[in-house]
């Protein structure tokens, strides 16, 4: 079997009893839930959370049978200043502390590159900036350890500090802690531009070999590492890549993707990105669907 879920900020911005109400009406068994992103009464300022805040919106999204997967904290992990950096470290720190207050082992977050607002920078592919990371990271693990809950990285291709696999597995070998691991995001991972011996047929064709590949060789390198899959999809237009199209609107080979995972990570989240409310409930049967002729 396999879980489906949201994320959370993509059904609006609302309260937390509204949000639940909305969400559970789709059906799913988890979501992502960014608190400033999703609740339009968050704990704006570091210092806010409480053990009962936390409660509350565990209790309240449970009431619509909805367990909050992952908790996106999602900060800049080298931002070029220091201080702001140690703030948004600090931030992080602070929900993985009261993680489980919401139910919830895993703090998600990217890795950010050397403009401030993540976007691509010449230098974010330095040495020197993925040392900055790892001190970053490691003052995350230990916190992640003291309360024995996750911190999740995503990479993301073309911008970020982490935007491959192997500079996953990098940062996984030498950090090597149960208390860091990875949210896979296929779609993340492919390259922003067509590679020039790349056709790009190959990629447009979802039932082709190459996607399996790439999936293959993901899953081969941080399979056992990782806790949380999100799952969208994609095209390329101009040799250049769309990410954010909603899950079975693509590109993506689903089927391939989602039956490599259920042999390697059964019943694990699958956590859908940039949902359009208007055909989420048509996506889930067809997902599910899916599901149920790869498990025949």
């Amino acid at each position: 079997m396999m879980q489906f879920g949201l994320r959370a900020h993509d059904f609006g911005k609302d309260s937390v009893e509204i949000l639940a109400a909305r969400i559970g009406q789709y059906g799913v068994s988890s979501i992502q839930l960014a608190l400033t992103k999703a609740l339009t009464s968050p704990p704006y300022t570091l210092g806010m959370l409480s053990p009962g805040y936390g409660r509350n919106i565990a209790k309240t999204f449970s009431e619509h049978k909805i367990a909050i997967a992952v908790l996106g904290c999602y900060i800049n992990l080298v931002h070029p200043d220091a201080a702001a950096r140690h703030m948004a470290l600090s931030r992080f720190e602070e929900h993985l502390r009261f993680c489980r207050d919401f139910g919830c082992s895993i703090v998600g977050t990217e890795t950010g590159s050397c403009n401030p607002d993540c976007s691509y920078h010449p230098d974010t592919a330095q040495e020197k900036t993925f040392e900055t990371l790892l001190h970053s990271i490691e003052r995350l693990v230990k916190t992640a350890e003291r309360y024995g809950v996750i911190v999740g990285l995503e990479a993301v291709a073309g911008q970020h500090t982490i935007d491959s696999a192997e500079k996953m597995a990098r940062l996984l070998s030498i950090i090597d802690s149960p208390n860091l691991q990875v949210i896979y995001d296929p779609v993340n991972l492919l390259p922003v531009d067509v590679p020039p011996e790349v056709d790009i047929k190959t990629l447009e064709n979802s039932s082709g070999e190459h996607q399996k590949q790439l999936f293959e060789h993901d899953l081969e390198i941080l399979g056992d590492k990782i806790v949380t899959v999100h799952l969208k999809d994609f095209r390329y237009e101009n040799k250049k890549k769309i990410g954010n199209l909603p899950a079975l609107s693509g590109w993506l080979d689903t089927r391939t993707l989602l039956g490599m995972i259920m042999k390697r990570k059964p019943c694990i989240d699958v956590l859908l990105e940039n949902s359009d409310p208007s055909i989420t409930k048509a996506t889930l049967t067809s997902l599910h669907q899916l599901i149920d002729d790869l498990g025949r």
